[in-house]
């Protein structure tokens, strides 16, 4: 089992992620079903993992959906049909008001490529503007996130392809009926990227709050999965921002078929993988690194690991250990963790990390068990037999 590494060489303390505000936040708690998801202590992964603390952001249930995607999907949503709309709309409190509000622009639906869990949010986001949706999967996607999708009252395509594929195919609806909520960008393409990470923002304000209401300052070292890079640049753009109380190490992971940016960082540039991205991990099976997230994610992480599926599946039962219910995805953060202490090639990225026995670490837990058969295989128990042995939360 073989991980692989790469260390910035740029002044990470120096990069700056612009605006980053509460408004995104604002809006969530708008939505039906908002509350903060849980912030856990995490001490049998400090133990495995010799390090003083493991906090463990859990993602698993947010506003009723199996990951925190909806963040992302719903603010760049909101955001792009007001847009459309000529910039204003009057005052809304409910998201009823705001489906009366978008009348005007009926027909009209939202499209997305996705390997799960951001289409189901967009699709989730148009039901409740009132909106249809077309969500476009790559081949070989598991039916239990098709299936979801489904249960939004959204198209579900299968493209013949890869999840730059679908993006591709996605973008083709755009037009005057149609608006693409993609969470990657290209040329041409950067205002609904851009706003997809500011509505991710909205987890990293909550972990403020939380650790605040403890009285516990800000971590030592953040780990977030990288896969086109918008969670990561949300990550960076929150940690070094100028009014940032303390700026941690970040970590970046990624899986070792689908490392398009730890490729690209080592190139130097923007460099598209060409070989398959088959990883279990099926939210990071990402060929191709954000055109608006490579500037902060190229410079601001400090480490970069790649990680075979077996971490991540370990990863999965030692959240579960923990009381945590974690996909594939969700794990990939422990994953990378567990990699960088126990690779005997790892000391440099530990070094660089200044990860050692009086560490506390931040690990996001991105996603619960969108394939509920997949996890039960994997744990050895059902979702639901985790949960219930969960952790007290903060």
């Amino acid at each position: 089992m073989t991980g692989r590494f790469a260390i910035s060489t740029g002044d990470t303390l120096a990069v700056d992620g612009g605006a980053h505000t509460r408004d995104p936040l604002e809006f969530h708690r708008k939505l039906p079903g908002y509350r903060p998801t849980p912030l856990l202590t995490a001490p049998s992964l400090a133990t495995s993992l010799g390090v003083a603390e493991v906090l463990v952001k859990d993602e698993s249930s947010r506003l009723g959906l199996p990951a925190f995607k909806i963040l992302g999907a719903s603010w760049a949503a909101y955001r792009a049909v007001v847009d459309r709309l000529g910039g204003e709309i009057e005052p809304w409190s409910t998201v009823a008001e705001l489906a009366e509000r978008v009348t005007s622009l009926k027909p009209f639906k939202l499209a997305a490529a996705t390997d799960g869990n951001h289409g189901r949010a967009v699709a989730r986001m148009a039901a409740l503007m009132g909106f249809d949706a077309d969500i476009y999967v790559p081949a070989g996607t598991a039916q239990a996130r098709v299936d979801g999708i489904d249960s939004e009252g959204a198209s579900c395509t299968v493209v013949d392809g890869n999840y730059d594929d679908a993006i591709a195919r996605s973008a083709k609806e755009a037009g005057e009926r149609c608006l693409v909520i993609s969470d990657t960008s290209w040329p041409g393409y950067v205002d609904i990227p851009t706003w997809v990470i500011e509505g991710y923002g909205s987890i990293l304000w909550e972990v403020e709050d939380q650790l605040a209401e403890r009285g516990d300052a800000t971590p030592d070292i953040v780990v977030v999965q990288m896969g086109v890079g918008a969670l990561a640049a949300a990550v960076c753009g929150h940690y070094r921002r100028a009014d940032a109380p303390s700026r941690p190490r970040l970590l970046g992971v990624e899986p070792l078929s689908a490392d398009c940016i730890l490729e690209s960082v080592e190139a130097g540039e923007i460099t598209t993988i060409d070989s398959a991205q088959d990883s279990i991990m099926a939210g990071l099976n990402c060929g191709t690194p954000s055109l608006l997230a490579w500037p902060l994610v190229s410079t601001a992480i400090d480490v970069y690991v790649a990680v075979d599926d077996d971490r991540a599946r370990e990863g999965m039962r030692q959240l579960a250990s923990a009381g945590v219910v974690a996909g594939e995805t969700g794990a990939a953060g422990l994953a990378g963790l567990i990699e960088l202490t126990q690779s005997a090639d790892a000391e440099p990225a530990r070094k660089a990390l200044g990860l050692d026995e009086s560490s506390r670490v931040l690990v996001l837990s991105t996603e619960g068990a969108t394939d509920p058969e997949a996890y039960e295989q994997i744990v050895g128990r059902p979702q639901q037999a985790v949960a219930s042995s969960s952790v007290p939360t903060t």
